[in-house]
């Protein structure tokens, strides 16, 4: 079968290679065109644009760059249009996808989103387009089942295919002297920066974190950087700073890291599921952080708090994520023993909480199944 897929986002990329590398498992004659990303493109078929083209962040931004994605959409209509797949794949990105979604609908073709948009956070108004315009939902947690049965449309849940991606890297050879050799590392303790996978993140939450790197003598902090971010951005923050930045390492960054301070989205959950006690770090711009707060009514803004439906992981956010605010907490990860015993077996339920591993391969046979039927 011809599967187009639209992912917009680093997450995406490792979430739509899992997936085609499922969909090929099942499907002998699966031929993939797609948007997303370097993952993707190693399971093959053809890489129409890439997400480091297509990734705007923030009320703001959007405004500012209509006229660009105005474009994006008329490129991908018609490739779509010209490619004429089996079924369209939308991979979260809501945005972008849920009017794509609309378009496809609009042709007759077959819709299918996996990794359901955060409608429950907020933009709960989206679950009108998606009744109306996507055929099946696939969602990557349990708790989503629920929320869509209230609004009277039944999704599919398969497992999180995070706890794949982690486990091979875990299971893989590699170790910690291994990672500082090749690196140019010190024999020291690694405490992870994993700052944002979009520019104006790292612009608003790196700065902060960097300055509390004088206080930890015995430790050397470790910037995983994003894979969408050119290698020369990163300088001008690092400058006459103690810290190395690694590049397409954020998985072996985590697994050899005594801590972490992340940015909220999926890299708190990755950080969890590599049992690193973390400090959730996040400030958006004035503008977006205001109109935001207008409509997201969520308790929590981190993924591992939203799962479990408590406080695992400390947040700071906006106003609150300051130096003084970063390093407190940062020692209470690191030095309150019975702190970081404490998540670490929070951690462990959210693991059980999410199921086993598998969710690729088996969000794929579902998805080839309805096709077939």
């Amino acid at each position: 079968m011809k599967y187009y897929i639209i992912a917009g986002e680093a997450s995406g990329d490792l979430h739509g290679s899992n997936l085609m590398k499922g969909l090929k498992m099942v499907d002998s004659e699966a031929d993939f065109r797609f948007w997303g990303g370097d993952l993707m493109q190693k399971q093959g078929g053809k890489l129409v644009k890439h997400y480091k083209e297509t990734a705007i962040m923030g009320f703001a931004e959007v405004l500012m760059n209509l006229g660009k994605i105005k474009g994006f959409f008329k490129e991908c209509k018609a490739d779509i249009t010209s490619y004429q797949p089996d079924v369209l794949i939308l991979i979260d990105y809501p945005g972008f996808n849920l009017r794509m979604a609309e378009f496809a609908k609009a042709i007759g073709l077959k819709t299918y989103y996996y990794i359901s948009p955060k409608i429950w956070a907020w933009k709960e108004s989206r679950i009108k387009k998606i009744k109306a315009f996507v055929d099946k939902m696939f969602v990557i947690f349990p708790f989503e089942v629920d929320y869509f049965k209230k609004h009277n449309y039944p999704v599919d849940y398969a497992g999180n295919p995070l706890l794949d991606a982690v486990q091979e890297k875990i299971d893989e050879k590699g170790s910690f002297e291994d990672f500082i050799r090749l690196n140019n590392l010190e024999n020291k303790p690694v405490i992870g920066i994993l700052a944002g996978s979009r520019k104006q993140e790292i612009d608003r939450n790196l700065g902060i974190m960097l300055e509390i790197i004088p206080h930890y003598k015995d430790y050397q902090f470790v910037i995983a950087a994003a894979p969408s971010i050119e290698p020369d951005y990163y300088t001008r923050f690092v400058e006459g700073h103690n810290v190395k930045v690694v590049f397409n390492q954020t998985y072996e960054t985590l697994k050899h890291s005594t801590a972490a301070l992340v940015t909220s989205g999926t890299a708190t959950l990755e950080t969890a599921l590599f049992n690193v006690p973390q400090v959730v770090c996040y400030r958006a711009g004035n503008l977006s952080y205001f109109i935001a707060k207008q409509f997201v009514k969520l308790e929590y803004i981190s993924l591992v708090n939203l799962i479990m439906d408590s406080e695992v992981v400390k947040e700071l956010i906006q106003f609150d994520m300051n130096p003084k605010m970063v390093k407190k907490e940062l020692d209470k990860v690191l030095f309150d023993t019975s702190n970081r015993e404490r998540m670490l077996n929070d951690y462990q339920r959210l693991r059980e909480v999410l199921g086993g591993t598998g969710a690729s391969e088996r969000v794929a046979k579902l998805i080839f199944d309805y096709l077939k039927s």
